[in-house]
């Protein structure tokens, strides 16, 4: 008899009213950085599929491409599928016309990236719109005050933030409400926990974890690389390369362990663990292929004991994991503090 499908609960994202499938898809992988574009009607295929299953929160950037997983994504709504979806996506990394980025927070730029990805999904209004990474040039008060425009004029319904640190989120904060913190959580990735977690508890604001299978890693163990095209920008991870990798393995290889005991995968057990984080936590494992999407809603069925859990977090205790989790630390929460709103020159109200 074939297993019943995996009821996918709903949640309160934050403390504002956005409610979102328990589990999210993230699609960048469908359009970018994860090797070469998929074919479009194969992963319009995906993401109505998942829409179907009852995971509706679709998260995207107009970095991914750049540009081309938001227009895919407007592509897949159509046909009545957006009054079904909570339209996740995000702005702030730049790309200019000779392919330098930098990052950007000043208003004029919040309102054209605002306006261009409106366009690019094919919506009027994007339900949450996070800032992709922070501008350490420009306070963050400056920021936040043109994206409470945006939500006044109805561009957007709720504020989010990526990559934050405590501090900037407070701040952001107490100019407009937050609603929820992108963050990369996972079994290997915990750096948040200490500082940045209880701060969004504490202010009410929800967590959407990224890469909660460690970017793929919690699937295949070592063996993922041998699959990865030369454009897959997990081959310049650090805890991919070489002197790291197959000291990681003995991370996976423990957690595959478990994962057999337990009757279920390595991905879903990983993935267990971050469901198993709260109630507040919204993981967003992203895909290109229907049976993986099958198999991570799956995790939803997997239930872990606190004895588990604890076990499970001495797979990839401190100085077990070796090499940093993302290959530009430089933009990461750890160097978002903005300056003072009081060393900015312009008018807000402007």
């Amino acid at each position: 008899m074939a297993a019943a499908p995996v009821v996918v609960p709903r949640m309160k994202l934050g403390s504002q009213g956005l409610e979102v499938s328990a589990q999210g898809l993230g699609c960048m992988g469908m359009s970018a950085n994860y090797g070469p574009p998929r074919p479009e009607p194969d992963m319009i295929a995906l993401i109505r599929h998942a829409v179907a299953a009852g995971v509706t929160f679709l998260d995207t950037s107009d970095r991914y491409g750049p540009h081309t997983n938001e227009i895919l994504i407007g592509r897949a709504l159509q046909d009545g599928v957006r009054e079904k979806v909570d339209l996740a996506t995000k702005f702030g990394i730049f790309t200019a016309e000779d392919g330098t980025r930098e990052v950007r927070g000043d208003p004029a730029y919040v309102r054209a990236a605002c306006e261009g990805s409106l366009k690019r999904l094919g919506v009027d209004c994007i339900d949450l719109y996070y800032q992709h990474r922070i501008d350490t040039r420009v306070p963050i008060e400056v920021t936040i005050s043109e994206l409470k425009k945006l939500v006044e004029e109805g561009k957007i319904k709720y504020i989010g933030l990526s990559e934050a640190c405590a501090s900037t989120i407070r701040r952001a904060h107490a100019v407009h409400p937050i609603t929820a913190v992108q963050l990369e959580w996972s079994l290997w990735s915990r750096d948040a926990e200490e500082d940045i977690i209880p701060t969004c508890r504490e202010l009410g604001i929800g967590i959407v974890a990224y890469c909660p299978l460690g970017s793929g890693f919690f699937s295949s163990g070592a063996k993922l690389l041998d699959s990865l095209s030369e454009q897959d920008i997990r081959k310049s991870l650090p805890r991919f390369q070489p002197e790291n990798l197959y000291k990681n393995a003995k991370v996976f290889e423990r957690v595959n362990e478990m994962a057999k005991r337990k009757g279920c995968t390595p991905s879903q057990l990983a993935l267990a663990w971050v469901h198993h984080q709260g109630r507040d936590v919204c993981p967003i494992p992203g895909t290109t292929k229907i049976e993986n999407f099958n198999q991570n809603v799956g995790a939803l069925s997997v239930k872990l004991t606190q004895d588990e859990m604890v076990e499970l977090e001495s797979y990839a205790a401190a100085g077990t994991v070796h090499g940093d989790r993302h290959f530009q630390m430089n933009i990461t929460w750890k160097n978002s503090e903005t300056p003072p709103l009081s060393s900015w020159k312009y008018d807000l109200d402007a």
